[in-house]
């Protein structure tokens, strides 16, 4: 028998790891390849040699090849993390990372001359953060003049992978929503910031919307797949406004569509990531999340696994007796920013257990991801739930109950590979559109509904915000 089925490489590329996976048309997966490296860090500045991001691709690349004749592949990387070539191509220093922070007065700089309100309602950026790519050039500018000066390409991290493989300056625009030079009304480039930053458009690469093929690399087909968060977002099935996600791993993740760039106010948070015409990802995050509980495993609960806690967190009732935890333990981003904002517990009793602290910290998580979805003020129809958070089905439980919302789990866990096996398919042709493709390939795994009270399940969330409320302001503490 004669197989002809469609083999799709998606590459999803963080900050520390590489994770590649081969799915076929229908969405399953048959295998995977990571890679994981550690940046080189010095005071404010974050860097990566640029060439070892190929070579750890190709790593992967060649171990899948192997086995699977594909046909098309797609990359998602971090976003903000930039490389800078000379006129022959080649890397004039490493990478800067996302996470680089050398460049806050040129950020302050930025924010000074435009204004956050002309910021946003362009780029639909909130803020000016040192780490993204606008300050990283005018640093480089003022500060390594003799980089800058010998500089042909500014690029993203997806960019220099697409240019290795296929020879091309390419880019594709949603990666380029936190460059704070992306138009994201029209998806073009925003002229006034490159006159501000110095550089002309001929530096940067020509954009593409996700999804498009833009060359082949030794027979395989190469297409422009998107930010990391937007490849997620696609790979959970978000494709219609009602439908948001929440990824509970190490930090909180929490993403909605929008059909337009919600108007500006002043202390907005929520930043707009173009997806597409007329496609916006609405993002929030917090810091900590699922690491709360990691951490209270570690010091508290060292001798029992994550399923006991489970089990002994089960036998708690909801709203754990009165006890109250703020998760917040590297400060909070949304919708306050305040880094020094520590965590607290409040209302303990001698009747309290470790158990009667597991739930709490699961229920304070739940309290954050409703207080997003307010603040976002979209009309959840439904929760799509991934991240190792979504594994426990009593912590899904509790958010159903805390939200008042069906809370599902996919099949395939890896939405990040799939989002960009999506984008790889729907380049070359294999599916008739974005939506056509989720539809086929993105399968419900669980379905959670609320089983609380709602009279209590309020009680609960509003003794969260009294408790939080009580920590920001900090009178006395």
């Amino acid at each position: 028998m004669v197989n002809n089925m469609k083999y799709l490489l998606g590459v999803d590329i963080g900050t520390t790891s590489l994770k590649a996976c081969v799915f076929d048309e229908n969405g399953v997966e048959y295998k995977s390849a990571t890679k994981s490296y550690t940046l080189i860090t010095e005071g404010e500045k974050v860097e990566f040699p640029a060439e070892k991001y190929f070579e750890l691709f190709m790593e992967a690349y060649s171990e899948l090849t192997s086995e699977y004749k594909v046909e098309a592949l797609a990359i998602d990387t971090q976003g903000e993390t930039m490389i800078v070539l000379d006129k022959d191509g080649k890397p004039l220093m490493n990478a800067i990372v996302w996470l680089d922070n050398r460049a806050d007065k040129e950020a302050l700089a930025i924010e000074s001359h435009f204004g956050l309100k002309t910021v946003y309602e362009v780029t639909g950026q909130t803020e000016v953060p040192a780490g993204y790519p606008a300050p990283k050039i005018l640093w480089l500018k003022n500060n390594m003049p003799e980089v800058f000066e010998k500089a042909d390409k500014f690029l993203m991290l997806e960019d220099y992978l697409l240019y290795r493989l296929t020879g091309k300056f390419v880019a594709e625009k949603s990666l380029y929503s936190s460059t704070l030079y992306l138009d994201a009304r029209d998806g073009s480039y925003y002229k006034d910031m490159l006159d501000f930053i110095g550089i002309s458009e001929d530096k940067l690469p020509v954009l593409h919307e996700s999804g498009e093929m833009v060359g082949e690399y030794m027979g395989v087909k190469v297409v422009t797949g998107a930010l990391d968060q937007i490849s997620g977002f696609i790979g959970s099935g978000i494709i219609r406004e009602g439908l948001v996600s929440e990824m509970t791993g190490t930090a909180l993740a929490v993403c909605a569509l929008s059909k337009t760039i919600p108007p500006y106010f002043d202390g907005i948070k929520v930043p707009a990531y173009y997806v597409g015409k007329d496609k916006y990802c609405l993002l929030m995050w917090a810091p900590t999340a699922g690491m709360v509980l990691e951490w209270f495993k570690k010091n508290f609960c060292f001798d029992i696994g994550f399923k006991e806690i489970d089990e002994g967190a089960e036998k708690i009732e909801l709203g754990s007796e009165g006890l109250v935890i703020a998760p917040h333990m590297r400060g909070q981003v949304m919708p306050e920013n305040d880094s020094e904002l520590k965590g607290g517990v409040y209302g303990i009793d001698l009747k309290h257990t470790r158990a009667h602290f597991s739930r709490a910290i699961m229920e304070s998580i739940a309290c954050m991801l409703r207080q997003y979805l307010e603040y976002l003020g979209v009309d959840v129809q439904e929760i799509i739930s991934i991240g190792g958070g979504s594994k426990s089905k009593l912590w899904r439980q509790i958010k159903a109950d805390i939200t008042g919302k069906k809370v599902v789990t996919l099949k395939n866990k890896e939405t990040g590979c799939l989002g960009t096996a999506i984008y790889a398919g729907y380049g070359i042709g294999l599916y008739k559109d974005i939506n056509e493709a989720v539809s086929k390939i993105v399968v419900t795994d669980s379905e959670t509904y609320p089983k609380a009270e709602k009279e209590k399940a309020d009680s609960v969330y509003n003794r969260y915000l009294a408790y939080d409320e009580l920590l920001l302001n900090r009178k006395g503490l």
